[in-house]
């Protein structure tokens, strides 16, 4: 079973510069709700009550967002605004939601290296925030418990890009081993390479499942791409070893990290209320 979800959320968010200076990128709303709660309620879906999130300097408002807030509640008791903390409270009532600061910015891979101490020695996922998912059947994280069910070993999940942009991704090699499900065995991986040092177009985006063996791996990467710790470097000396699968997810995914993904998840979830109202 996997009983955890970590939630990197210490960056800066300089993409989003100035509102990110006062606002945690992860704060960011989409309609109503901000993109670290879209990012909750895809782990809750997949059975996953404990969520570990490992925050940093100015982030306390992620902090204050899972709990309750008795002086709001106390204002709209009883009003017609009363059901829109509906979500929100549900959330709260059946998750534990536990923090830990991540000191400095050095990567992803020490971004949840600093997130060992809230999840101890099993199994969990990963989710980045700023990666927006949808589908309309199984969330992706539905999906990818699945898939460790069968596997039993680290997956992540893939999708395909325009080649030109490899230098923004982790890129996956590997052999096709369910086509039905688009599952692979990962031979190699890279971070971030040219388009023309990629192996494939398969690129990871932000869900991971991990086995805990992850953090003695990430306690002996060196910095990689950008002098930081990478991920995709730890999971690449468990993928020689045959630890890592690659998962082609159903779903639609919006890189909320950047203006045109963030407007566009924006759209496509305003157009889903229009329809649903």
């Amino acid at each position: 079973m996997i009983n955890k979800c970590l939630f990197p959320a210490a960056g800066y968010g300089t993409r989003f510069l100035p509102v990110t200076k006062a606002t945690p990128k992860e704060m960011l709303p989409i309609l109503t709700k901000p993109l670290i709660q879209y990012g909750v309620e895809e782990a809750l879906s997949a059975g996953i009550t404990t969520m570990a999130i490992v925050t940093g300097r100015g982030k306390r408002a992620i902090e204050d967002h899972f709990d309750i807030s008795y002086e709001l509640e106390h204002q709209i008791k009883g009003t017609s605004k009363e059901h829109y903390l509906d979500e929100i409270r549900s959330l709260i009532d059946k998750c534990t939601f536990s923090y830990t600061r991540q000191q400095e910015m050095n990567g992803l891979g020490h971004a949840i290296l600093t997130g060992e101490t809230l999840i101890g020695d099993e199994p969990f996922a990963v989710i980045l925030a700023d990666d927006l998912c949808y589908s309309n059947d199984d969330a992706v994280l539905v999906q990818m418990v699945k898939i460790y069910e069968k596997y039993q070993c680290c997956v992540v999940a893939i999708e395909e890009i325009d080649i030109e942009q490899s230098d923004k991704y982790g890129i996956i090699d590997g052999k096709l081993v369910d086509d039905s499900r688009d599952i692979y065995r990962v031979s190699h991986m890279v971070e971030k390479p040219s388009p023309t040092e990629a192996p494939t177009n398969m690129a990871i985006i932000g869900r991971y499942i991990l086995t805990p063996e992850i953090f003695d791996v990430l306690r002996v990467t060196k910095a990689g791409r950008g002098g930081e710790i990478q991920i995709t470097d730890a999971l690449n000396s468990l993928a020689k070893e045959g630890k890592v699968i690659a998962y082609q997810f159903k779903g639609k995914r919006f890189d909320c990290g950047s203006v045109d993904g963030y407007m566009k998840a924006t759209n496509y979830f305003y157009t889903m209320y229009k329809e649903e109202k």
